[in-house]
């Protein structure tokens, strides 16, 4: 435990240094961001690493200010006094909490209503707070930038619903193309006179007008916001799929028609229970399933991923320099939680060059979750013995980890549980292990063999050449060379950790000591 771990902030790998500690990422450390849509108003606070944010306090009121606006063209009374009083506490919040200014955006509601202007006055007399109010095409931009935040170089196109508009915006090396809004919000169909006809032919005709502007977009669909986010957890439900996570998590055509036939058939208040939804949400959400049917038909995208990130992580995105932009959210979260958490700090960059010749010929998608592995291999260690590892895979399959599939998380998750244990069965989460193969559960368990046999080799800089691994993947041979200095350290328990993972490889082994 007295080893000195390599704190030296050098490049290590194709990934690059963290940038979480320095300056410009610093000042991104803790903000807040209030979002004042037409269905709810929010407030977030992002702390942690700026490029992979944790969220350090999240309150929403669902104050439904676009209701009746069709038929008025103002605000709705009773939301526009709730929405005030939660934008007066959360100011407060922030004060309490020593944040920078906030920064508050209003979207369509604020920016349509005739009384919005003078909304916006009473918040700005009231609290002290500017609000910015945005138009349709800027709400787009930010959007796609909140997917850019947690998808580093994606592509493809981003829907964003709110309660009284829908925008898109087509991405592309992580940057944000042509973006177009629309009327489209469950709040203003729900209020469209004709019915569900009027509603079917309106929907039918704008689709038709935005795929004109916006052209072929055939790639990924990014779907944004809390009425879609509240379709994928249905249509969860509706598929058993046991990982709640709903952020990148993926449906298809096929599913949206499915989900959609279901929510039809389904008792609303039944639905709304089992899939912990509010009433408030539930509402607009066969709105949203009409708009969300009609856009997959129109647009025929080859898949469909949910983001948890939009306009609130947008703005956050906003702020970053370049560079942070640049990093990948994964590894940037992981480095991160290694400096607050692991007991010696550094030591997953050593780890990573020794379990490293395990992993030659892999491509580079798989490296970063292996680097990933690396940097949280020991960030779990207060947690009891016996519960460790679960504890570790339920914070890689759960955590607000940016950057990363399902199948990805299971991946990591089970390395890190192989990390504290050698077998998997027995454990609370034997559901989740079929989403990936079974080919990839032995990888994943390999993964963590290694890790759990690399840390037993704790070395100071002193001996940081003392051991290295050898994989002979023809001969199925696992050679490990230790310098002579270094030898006590392989230990009996240290050898049966060797011979596991070689078991893991279906290898034999060599142990050569050097002078």
């Amino acid at each position: 435990m007295d080893a000195i771990a390599d704190t030296a902030q050098t490049d290590w790998g194709p990934f690059g240094r963290p940038l979480f500690d320095d300056p410009h990422a610093r000042a991104l450390s803790r903000v807040g961001v209030i979002d004042i849509g037409s269905n709810s108003v929010r407030l977030v606070v992002f702390d942690g690493a700026a490029r992979s944010p944790a969220y350090f306090y999240n309150e929403k009121i669902m104050c439904a200010l676009g209701a009746g606006m069709a038929e008025t063209g103002r605000l709705n009374p009773e939301g526009r006094a709730r929405a005030l009083a939660a934008i007066e506490r959360f100011q407060m919040l922030a004060q309490g909490m020593g944040l920078p200014p906030l920064t508050a955006v209003a979207t369509a509601a604020v920016r349509e209503a005739k009384d919005g202007p003078e909304f916006r006055d009473e918040i700005a007399r009231v609290t002290g707070l500017k609000i910015w109010v945005i138009d349709g095409v800027e709400e787009a931009r930010l959007s796609a930038q909140g997917v850019l935040l947690g998808w580093p170089g994606s592509y493809g196109l981003v829907c964003d619903i709110g309660g009284s508009s829908m925008e898109l915006a087509a991405i592309s090396d992580g940057r944000v193309g042509p973006r177009v809004t629309s009327d489209l919000g469950p709040l203003k169909l729900r209020d469209m006179p004709g019915g569900r006809k009027g509603r079917t032919r309106v929907i039918k005709d704008t689709l038709q007008d935005l795929a004109r502007t916006m052209g072929d977009q055939r790639d990924r669909l990014f779907l944004v916001g809390g009425s879609w986010r509240a379709i994928a957890r249905i249509d969860m439900h509706r598929r058993g799929y046991p990982l709640h996570v709903l952020h990148e998590y993926r449906m298809t055509a096929k599913s949206v028609q499915a989900t959609a036939k279901y929510i039809e058939a389904s008792d609303l208040d039944e639905l709304r229970s089992a899939c912990s939804l509010s009433s408030a949400r539930m509402a607009l959400v066969p709105y949203a399933t009409e708009v969300l049917r009609r856009l997959v038909q129109v647009f025929k995208p080859k898949d469909i991923a949910i983001s948890s990130y939009g306009i609130r992580e947008g703005l956050l995105y906003e702020q970053m320099p370049q560079a942070l932009r640049d990093r990948d959210p994964l590894i940037e979260a992981c480095s991160f939680a290694e400096q607050k958490d692991a007991r010696l700090p550094g030591f997953g960059k050593r780890l990573f060059h020794f379990i490293e010749p395990l992993y030659r010929n892999v491509p580079e998608a798989r490296l970063r979750i292996v680097r990933a592995a690396c940097l949280l291999h020991d960030v779990s260690w207060r947690a009891h013995p016996d519960y460790r590892a679960e504890t570790c895979f339920d914070n890689a399959t759960r955590a607000n980890l940016g950057g990363l599939k399902h199948s990805e998380r299971i991946f990591l998750g089970l390395a890190l549980l192989h990390r504290y244990r050698n077998r998997r069965e027995g454990t609370r989460f034997e559901d989740l292990y079929d989403l990936i193969d079974e080919q990839e559960q032995l990888r994943a368990e390999v993964l963590g063999k290694a890790l759990r046999f690399g840390a037993m080799l704790w070395m100071s800089d002193t001996w940081q050449d003392g051991a290295a691994l050898e994989w002979q993947p023809k001969k199925r041979l696992l050679r490990l060379k230790l310098r002579e200095e270094i030898h006590p350290l392989f230990g009996e328990v240290a050898q049966a950790r060797f011979q596991s993972l070689a078991n893991s490889l279906d290898a034999t082994t060599e142990v050569k000591i050097v002078g």
